[in-house]
């Protein structure tokens, strides 16, 4: 019968802890939006939009990390549910200005709560000092990162 152990070669290598541990967490949010009809991009584009305001679906595109071609869709799935709203920009008529409706507020606050549940599933095992730890050493690590590929910092990360 074969067993389904990791090789030690790799087991113990930071890069595969951090990808196996990245799998636990993209699956234990997206269960978790799923939960309350939602997903990881509705999230992004409503924190977004309460954090800078009012914008372009452009504007709001590079706030969020969210491709334009990805944007058009969530913005379409968040209007359709009344938790966004498009309106003309008056500036340029071509373009619509995306804001956060109050049922968006409140959408976006059970996904908060949601997150921070997910947050705690996620780092069960950790103390609270360790989890503080943790977010700093990862955030060392993505600032180094992205500052070497030239990626600006989000300042919502």
């Amino acid at each position: 019968m074969e067993t389904e152990e990791t090789p030690a070669r790799w087991e113990g290598l930071p890069s595969w802890l951090l990808g196996q541990t990245a799998n636990h967490a993209q699956r234990l949010v997206g269960d978790g939006f799923s939960s309350v009809g939602a997903r990881g991009y509705h999230y992004r584009l409503l924190a977004t939009l309460e954090e800078y305001g009012p914008a372009s679906q452009a504007a709001l595109g590079r706030r969020s990390g969210i491709h334009l071609s990805d944007m058009v869709a969530t913005v379409n799935e968040l209007a359709d549910r009344g938790l966004v709203e498009r309106a003309p920009d008056p500036s340029d008529r071509r373009r619509n200005i995306i804001s956060l409706t109050p049922a968006g507020k409140r959408q976006l606050r059970r996904l908060e709560k949601r997150l921070a549940e997910c947050q705690d599933e996620l780092l069960a095992p950790l103390s609270p000092e360790e989890r503080q730890r943790l977010t700093e050493l990862l955030s060392k690590l993505l600032s180094h990162h992205d500052r070497r590929n030239g990626t600006p910092e989000e300042p919502w990360r």
